[in-house]
C-alpha cells in the first residue's frame, strides 16, 4: 500500500486495504463467541495464579508491608487489592491487545476456531488497532452485552469493539 505524503490532500489509502478484502468469508457468530469464552477461560485460569505470584514476590520474598508509614499524621499503606483491579485491566489488554497485534489477530481461542481480526486499514493489525479493540470489548459488554448483539445490526458483521478498532473477523480459509 502506497501512501501519499502530501499535507493538505486527502489520502483514501483506507479504500484500497477495504477493497482487498472484498469477498473475504466473515466468521459466524458461534465461532467468535466459542473463541471469545475459550480466550475468557484462559484470563480467568491464568489471572489468579499470577496475582497469588506477585503476592508472593511482594510480601514473602520481598518483605513488603501493607502499612508502609505511620506517624501522627501521615498514615500510608501499599492496597494490594487496588493493584489487582488495576492489574486486571492490564492482563486483558495484554492478552488481547498485545497477544492479537504479536500474532496478527488471533488469540487462542481465535486460533482454534480458525479465526482472526483483520485491520480495515492496514496489512497488519496496529498495536493501536489491538488495544483498541481489547479495551472495546468492555465497551461491547455494557449494557448487558448489546456490543456484542450489534454483530446481527451492522454491517459486515460488526461488533462494537470492531468498529471502534476499523476491524473485521474473517474465517480463515481452509488449508489444503
Amino acid at each position: 500500500m502506497q501512501f501519499i505524503r502530501n499535507p493538505g490532500v486527502f489520502n483514501p489509502h483506507e479504500t484500497a486495504r477495504a477493497e482487498s478484502l472484498a469477498g473475504m468469508p466473515l466468521a459466524a457468530f458461534g465461532r467468535r463467541l466459542a473463541a471469545y469464552l475459550i480466550d475468557i477461560v484462559l484470563v480467568f485460569g491464568t489471572y489468579k495464579p499470577a496475582m497469588d505470584g506477585l503476592y508472593y514476590l511482594l510480601f514473602k520474598v520481598l518483605g513488603m508491608r501493607e502499612e508502609l508509614y505511620r506517624s501522627a499524621h501521615v498514615h500510608a499503606e501499599f492496597r494490594f487489592d487496588l493493584l489487582t483491579d488495576v492489574a486486571w485491566v492490564l492482563w486483558l489488554v495484554l492478552y488481547f491487545g498485545l497477544w492479537v497485534w504479536r500474532t496478527n489477530g488471533q488469540t487462542l481461542g481465535k486460533w482454534l476456531l480458525r479465526i482472526r481480526v483483520v485491520s480495515l486499514t492496514h496489512e497488519r493489525i496496529t498495536f493501536w488497532q489491538s488495544a483498541e479493540r481489547a479495551l472495546g470489548y468492555g465497551a461491547s459488554a455494557l449494557e448487558a452485552g448489546f456490543g456484542f448483539l450489534q454483530y446481527f445490526l451492522y454491517p459486515n458483521h460488526r461488533c462494537l469493539h470492531d468498529r471502534i478498532a476499523e476491524t473485521i473477523v474473517i474465517a480463515e480459509p481452509a488449508k489444503s
